[in-house]
């Protein structure tokens, strides 16, 4: 029980600041992706979500430690207790976000991970070497040889690399304007309520 506690986090609720259902998008999760999963090619069908995910918090997000193979965190977003249709559907929409990079990174580690296992073999074999010497130590290639693999991934993905960019934006954009909805309304209900109760509370003549 006390691994499991260490593995997991809670974005504390501020009262002052944002709620946690709030808070931006974390940008920083696509900007630290990385195609380099060795355990990527271990696996045919892509992993399914921690089945220790715990129900929606009314106060907390949950985040979790990061996906063997898409190398991301997941999210588990918190449900406040009266949920606005609005601060819904952003959650919903986050959620969606969250569950849509998952799965694009992981496709994208897997045949990362496939075709430089491949390229490295093929290298090995054009110079008459096998994947392994004869203490069974794993042969590897120089950083010049692996180059060119490297600039081939890109290139051959780099249509698919753009449009997930796009989709990327679009998605953070709608987010964005979703969250400034749901804050102008969260002021203008306090605003509202504050003034409604001083209305109340004051001594009529």
């Amino acid at each position: 029980m006390a691994a499991r506690r260490t593995a997991v986090t809670w974005t504390a609720l501020g009262r002052v600041t944002l709620p946690a259902h709030l808070h931006p998008l974390r940008l920083s999760a696509s900007s630290s992706r990385r195609c380099s999963s060795e355990q990527a090619a271990q696996q045919e069908k892509p992993p399914k979500r921690s089945p220790h995910r715990p129900e929606p918090s009314t106060t907390h997000d949950w985040i979790g430690p990061p996906n063997p193979l898409s190398n991301l965190r997941p999210i588990v977003y918190c449900i406040p207790e009266k949920e606005s249709e609005l601060e819904k559907r952003l959650r919903h929409l986050r959620q969606e976000t969250e569950d849509w990079n998952h799965s694009f990174w992981t496709k994208q580690n897997i045949s990362f991970a496939k075709e430089k296992e491949n390229f490295i073999i093929s290298h090995l074999k054009s110079k008459g070497l096998t994947l392994r010497d004869e203490d069974g130590r794993r042969r590897s290639l120089n950083s010049e040889e692996m180059a060119v693999f490297y600039k081939s991934f890109l290139d051959k993905n780099r249509t698919r690399h753009a449009n997930y960019n796009k989709e990327w934006y679009r998605r953070n954009f709608t987010i964005t304007l979703l969250m400034a909805r749901v804050t102008l309304n969260s002021v203008w209900m306090y605003f509202t309520e504050r003034h409604s109760s001083k209305k109340n509370s004051s001594p009529s003549t």
